[in-house]
């Protein structure tokens, strides 16, 4: 789709997601120095030395066994906004006042209308011979027209199957038979240092292929989606590569391009893709229902950092400390506490909050699952049935990253620990470092009793206040540190 930034500024650069336009491209090959007097088994040991290992093709077979496969996908919305027309009408040299104030009563009454139309493209892979493809939700957005062109030259109009903002993955489909697929590898079995290429049509140039390694996996908070598990690698990516597949050196797509950090809109050595595990989760729902349903488990958490696991017993900071358990909820039910602190969910080991975010919401509702905790020195084994999540819910996790802040209902235990015997509102129990809401000055146990001058009580009052005040690009917090109260304007990344 057309270029679009992340709108958070970073000390390294900008974040931003990929699709649009120019030329670029990485060559990538061993190099193995040959003298004339080396004889021809000294060479050829050089040169295995030089080949990546563990691996099946190398980087010309296995194009030639992906690219077929590889689309190219164009995007067109039509807007219609308002405008003046071809302007004020022709009054023969001579302004009329009366003429002219009866104008402008007639624009009050229904302003002409132009009709802009903006064009974008990006990337995507066919996985089902009958003409499935994946790609980015951002690629097609909300477009009317979504043209795709295989690299053989043909081309269809394709239909939107489905799209899940929240993970950035869609599914288009064509009309096509026995079309090429790229088979789907195992993202889980990665490894950091792995040979990757990155396939797409980087500034509309079709049929790109660059190459790289894997500089990281599990990459989360970067604020490009609201369910992170990102792969980093260093393979060139850039606008218009978007959607296209992340493929390993067996010819399998383990990951779909969606984002790089760059401060000049190009490729810095940094860009990100999205798992093809958790691509697949939500292919599969949005083929099959349209949408996707995610776990709900029902906890407010937040990182344990070295000091509270010293407070909680814990040798090293591992596991997500539960801050508040919801009343009713899947986890109230298994016996969760507050204080608790979650080392492990269905034989997942936890280490930070976004993992068992993205654990609990990629567990199916009436699942039963095994959760370890550890309380009061000691490790305890709770059974939980995965509820699902709540449109609420889902607004709730918008507005926490929105602000940067997750919140939790005022009850009891929580009106005695700070002090809160007489007030009403929502307690602030984790907030995200560098994020809006710790810059703004917002911190753990804080109270907020109002959003935009407008009481709450709840936190599905306070997510949907929240969610109101998204298009201001600010939100103004009345909030109590249990001594005094005092309005905060926090600015939203929307």
């Amino acid at each position: 789709m057309e270029q679009a930034k992340i709108q958070k500024q970073r000390s390294f650069g900008f974040v931003q997601l990929l699709g649009t336009t120019a030329l670029g491209f990485t060559l990538l090959a061993a190099a193995v120095a040959l003298t004339g007097t080396a004889d021809s088994q000294d060479q050829e040991a050089a040169l295995a030395s030089a080949l990546p290992l563990e691996t099946d093709m190398d980087f010309a077979t296995v194009t030639r066994h992906t690219t077929p496969a590889l689309v190219h996908i164009q995007v067109e919305k039509v807007h219609t906004i308002a405008g003046l027309g071809k302007g004020l009408p022709d009054w023969g040299g001579r302004m009329d006042e009366d003429k002219l104030w009866q104008y402008f009563r007639d624009l009050r009454r229904g302003l002409p209308k132009d009709r802009r139309h903006v064009r974008g493209q990006g990337s995507g892979f066919i996985i089902d011979p009958s003409g499935y493809i994946l790609t980015n939700s951002h690629v097609i957005g909300r477009a009317d027209t979504v043209t795709v062109t295989l690299s053989d030259g043909r081309e269809w109009e394709a239909k939107i199957v489905g799209s899940d903002p929240k993970t950035d993955v869609a599914v288009i489909k064509i009309d096509g038979a026995d079309l090429p697929v790229l088979p789907m590898g195992d993202s889980d079995k990665i490894e950091v240092g792995q040979w990757v290429l990155a396939l797409g049509s980087p500034f509309g140039l079709t049929g790109t292929v660059t190459s790289g390694i894997v500089s990281a996996t599990g990459r989360s908070s970067m604020g490009i989606t609201d369910y992170e598990d990102f792969i980093q690698t260093d393979a060139a990516i850039n606008p218009g590569n978007s959607g296209g597949p992340l493929v390993n050196l067996r010819g399998e797509a383990i990951g779909i391009n969606t984002a790089i950090v760059s401060r000049n809109g190009g490729s810095m050595g940094v860009g990100f893709a999205i798992p093809i595990n958790m691509a697949k989760e939500i292919c599969d729902q949005l083929i099959s229902d349209g949408s996707v349903t995610r776990g709900h488990l029902g906890v407010a958490i937040q990182n344990v950092t070295p000091a509270l696991a010293r407070s909680f017993g814990l040798e090293k900071s591992e596991g997500v400390l539960v801050g508040d358990v919801v009343g009713d909820s899947p986890a109230e039910k298994a016996g969760m506490e507050p204080g608790d602190i979650i080392l492990s969910f269905n034989g997942h080991k936890v280490s930070r909050m976004t993992g068992l975010r993205n654990l609990v919401a990629r567990t199916a509702p009436e699942s039963k699952v095994k959760i370890v905790v550890h309380r009061d020195g000691e490790q305890k084994t709770l059974q939980a049935t995965i509820g699902q999540l709540s449109a609420t819910a889902d607004v709730s996790s918008s507005s926490e990253e929105a602000l940067g802040l997750s919140v939790a209902a005022l009850n009891d235990a929580l009106r005695n620990r700070f002090g809160y015997a007489e007030d009403n509102g929502v307690v602030v129990t984790g907030v995200h470092s560098g994020s809006a809401a710790e810059l703004a000055g917002i911190r753990p146990g804080m109270l907020i009793r109002e959003v935009h001058r407008r009481p709450i009580q709840t936190p599905d009052e306070f997510a949907s206040a929240v969610a109101d005040a998204r298009e201001s690009g600010s939100v103004l917090l009345l909030v109590s540190d249990g001594t005094v109260s005092r309005y905060i304007v926090v600015r939203l990344d929307t």
